[in-house]
């Protein structure tokens, strides 16, 4: 072209944009500046839409000074500003745009819902929600979808009831999203039979509505019918993706249907998805509480890649039936591996540590959480106390439980537990009445654990309750 103006400019740039090759949208979107030509709102548009799906902030941040400094806003450029800080997470920016506004419609109001669910801000979700229909418009699928997902973030299932009465059964009665949904938030607010019959409801569904479902049956304890589907939905010869992979491996670990999880690892090396980081740790975990270790370690093994996850699976697999050796020589391996621990790799290996009661291996991962910010994690502070108290060193396991930040009922147990099966009964005494005193219950085998360690010992009970509240 011997002239090109902003109209072609944008043109070829929208065209490589749908193309998906970014570089050259940005590379060209240089070349027109350095060119002498002005944008327009069109182009823009293009270019914000290029820096949301590169999550690029600061070059975004450029565009919108050009779009303010230019005066060139209009409906379309405003919401694709708006939508464009909403995926990048900066909400208050948003907001901001949003606010400004001199026109809106439903696409600017459904962008400003749906960043809101997606960052966990249901309640500004919901209120958004009210005020779009209270100004007249009227949601589309997208709105709706959104509104449901902050139901299931937020838990509110008396708004995603009334959501589901008063709009989705009056207008998006058959769309396979808004279904999908709402099945979605039922399991998640726990109510799978209301989840069940707007399942069975539809006239369409997806391989997202069917794994919805599975995996809320899952979720909800209900292993059983999660495997009832699953084998409905191979009979209709549904296509299964990872996620259904993933859904139907924990129903067969929680309830240990190692012929079923066997068949279905075999659907996985036959489809070649067994390279995938999520199902192999899936399949390690499943083997785990079928106790078949050493299938496990075989899958373990053939992983291309493994990170925290996958160890984490096999070195608490082999740590909950006693095989402590094992996952310390797990725990080894992944530090060769290269892989960094997390607070529940760490929690393992002292599990682990406790079983032996191999305390200068205990010492050692001590010493070794002391460098990382995961001392003050409570799962790693009560996994220390139990292995410092199994091994006899009662004075270090409290030093760790003084010193801790925060504290749950598996801390003051495992302390409580650790002073009464060492023979310090009164400090186990006091401790216990320590933890009433700060509103934690104590339950019936702390209780009976102490009571029967300590039974032969009398003491004024008032009085030690005193010592321990003063020593609080």
């Amino acid at each position: 072209m011997s002239e090109r103006d902003v109209v072609s400019w944008t043109a070829i740039l929208n065209g490589y944009l749908k193309n998906g090759s970014d570089d050259e949208v940005l590379e060209l979107f240089i070349e027109l500046v350095e060119n002498g030509v002005e944008s327009n709102s069109k182009t823009f548009v293009c270019v914000l839409n290029l820096c949301t799906r590169r999550l690029d902030i600061e070059f975004g941040k450029q565009i919108h000074a050009c779009v303010v400094k230019g005066n060139w806003s209009n409906l379309i450029l405003d919401s694709a500003i708006v939508f464009f800080y909403a995926q990048c997470g900066d909400l208050s920016s948003s907001f901001r745009a949003f606010n400004t506004m001199g026109e809106r419609d439903v696409v600017s109001w459904t962008s400003m819902i749906t960043a809101c669910a997606q960052h966990g801000y249901g309640e500004e979700a919901f209120s958004l929600f009210s005020e779009m229909q209270s100004e007249g418009f009227l949601p589309n699928e997208f709105t709706v979808c959104s509104v449901l997902k902050a139901c299931r973030v937020e838990r509110n299932i008396k708004f995603g009831r009334q959501l589901h009465c008063a709009i989705v059964k009056k207008m998006f009665n058959n769309d396979v999203f808004v279904g999908t949904s709402l099945v979605s938030m039922y399991v998640k607010c726990s109510e799978t039979s209301d989840a069940r019959r707007v399942f069975d409801g539809m006239k369409k569904r997806n391989t997202v509505t069917w794994t919805s479902m599975i995996a809320g049956y899952v979720q909800n304890g209900l292993g059983e019918e999660a495997i009832r589907l699953f084998r409905v939905m191979k009979r209709r010869h549904i296509y299964v993706n990872n996620l259904t992979i993933l859904s139907i491996l924990g129903a067969c670990g929680s309830l240990r249907a190692s012929p079923l999880g066997k068949e279905i690892h075999g659907q996985i090396l036959k489809n070649s998805v067994h390279s995938n980081i999520y199902v192999g740790s899936s399949l390690v975990w499943f083997y785990c509480r079928c106790g078949e270790y050493v299938y496990a370690s075989k899958v373990l093994q053939s992983m291309p890649n493994r990170d925290v996850v996958s160890w984490i699976m096999i070195i608490s697999g082999y740590a909950h039936i006693g095989h402590g050796s094992e996952a310390l020589e797990f725990l080894n391996k992944m530090l060769w591996d290269g892989v960094e621990p997390n607070p529940f790799t760490y929690s393992s290996a002292l599990k682990a540590c406790a079983q032996l009661e191999a305390v200068l291996h205990g010492k050692g991962i001590h010493s070794t959480v002391k460098k990382t910010s995961f001392l003050s994690n409570v799962f790693v502070g009560s996994a220390l106390i139990d292995m410092y108290a199994k091994c006899g060193f009662v004075s270090d396991a409290f030093r760790v439980f003084d010193s801790m930040p925060e504290r749950n009922e598996v801390s003051w147990k495992a302390m409580i537990l650790g002073y009464a099966r060492n023979g310090f009964c009164r400090e186990a005494l006091q401790l216990m009445y320590r933890m009433q005193a700060e509103g934690i219950k104590v339950d019936d085998y702390t209780q009976t654990t102490v009571l029967s360690a300590c039974g032969d010992v009398e003491w004024e009970l008032e009085s030690l309750s005193k010592q321990s509240l003063q020593s609080s």
